[in-house]
């Protein structure tokens, strides 16, 4: 099924004709449980990786031989899920729940060391021809492959994420890689997304507000507070929230391409490649939700009136505490190291 972004609760640009200049389009990905093989885009899904080709893995010094082994993870979340499909109200039996318990439970792995090699799971993959605004991989390489540590313990903070982006040339690859390796164990279940096919939509976009003319910046908010005031002195309990250029007009959550990146958590700061300097582009955003209660005007058609708990968290990856990942690239040579912020 396709995914469609409701129309925009009003025309942006006939309020603030300059931000026409600064228009861009995104491409939502729009991730949905299913079984996606490894020549489809997708979220968790398995990976057009050749079987000759060693796997990635993490050598960096740190804890790996305690946490939740990934198909607990996994289980955990279809028995709960069938639990509440089929009893709404009162959820898993107390059968279910001592099973759920045991699913919960973390394991260690005995002799494990802090720098054994730690397979990386495998996030996500996008062909170029799937996403209209997937940049181009270096030496024409149209397969983007996405994949992480299950441990929060890397960099100088050793709190910091372990990210690995590997682009290659589809067309190249002959047996894949089956089984794939995955993790003996996670240090958070946030790590470990569920397989999900995708729904790309490409839709306008403009600039976060902090990164517009200040003039510009301005008369927003200015525009913004009046209809905050309006909306109190209606004093009407069942009216909408006046829309925002935030949250209704300007970036959609969820998982997309391209675009603009938001720095709703930070103040935005200059994200200039490492290798020559250039400013790097947004290339990829992982979200922990697709919508929630301050971006529902951006909740698909298609979804109806699924509430933020029943549809919004189709992939169960959870970035940071419950932020989003945004991974940028040089768009004068995409074969330089990339760099990512967490909002």
């Amino acid at each position: 099924m396709t995914r469609t972004t409701p129309p925009r609760p009003l025309d942006v640009e006939a309020l603030f004709p300059e931000l026409a200049a600064f228009r861009g389009t995104t491409t939502r990905l729009h991730p949905r449980p299913g079984t996606p093989g490894p020549s489809a885009s997708s979220v968790g899904g398995p990976l057009l990786w050749p079987a000759d080709e060693p796997w990635p893995v993490c050598d960096e010094a740190h804890g790996r031989g305690r946490g939740r082994r990934p198909a607990d993870v996994h289980r955990y979340r279809q028995v709960l899920d069938a639990a509440w499909a089929r009893d709404p109200a009162s959820g898993p039996t107390a059968e279910e729940r001592d099973l759920l318990d045991e699913l919960r439970r973390e394991h260690r792995i005995p002799g494990a060391s802090e720098t054994d090699p730690l397979p990386l799971i495998g996030l996500a993959q996008l062909y170029r021809r799937d996403v209209p605004d997937l940049p181009a991989g270096p030496d024409d390489c149209d397969l983007l492959q996405v994949f992480w540590c299950p441990f929060d313990a890397h960099g100088p903070s050793r709190y910091g994420l372990g990210l690995h982006l590997r682009w290659r040339r589809s067309w190249e690859v002959g047996e894949v890689l089956a089984p794939q390796p995955r993790p003996p164990v996670v240090g958070s279940d946030g790590f470990v997304p569920e397989p999900c096919v995708l729904h790309p939509e490409q839709v306008v976009t403009y600039p976060f507000a902090g990164l517009l003319p200040e003039e510009l910046c301005a008369r927003i908010d200015a525009w913004e507070e009046a209809l905050e005031e309006e909306a109190e002195e209606a004093e009407d309990e069942e009216a909408e929230e006046p829309p925002g250029y935030q949250y209704d007009l300007s970036i959609p959550p969820g998982w997309r391409a391209g675009g603009f990146a938001s720095w709703h958590a930070t103040d935005p700061y200059p994200m200039d490649c490492p290798a020559c300097a250039t400013p790097m582009r947004l290339l990829l955003t992982v979200d922990s939700s697709e919508w929630d209660g301050g971006s529902g005007s951006w909740r698909p058609l298609e979804d109806g009136d699924r509430s933020a708990r029943g549809g919004a968290t189709p992939t169960q990856v959870t970035v940071g505490r419950w932020g989003e990942l945004n991974v940028f690239a040089c768009p004068a040579d995409p074969g330089h190291p990339h760099r990512w912020s967490i909002q």
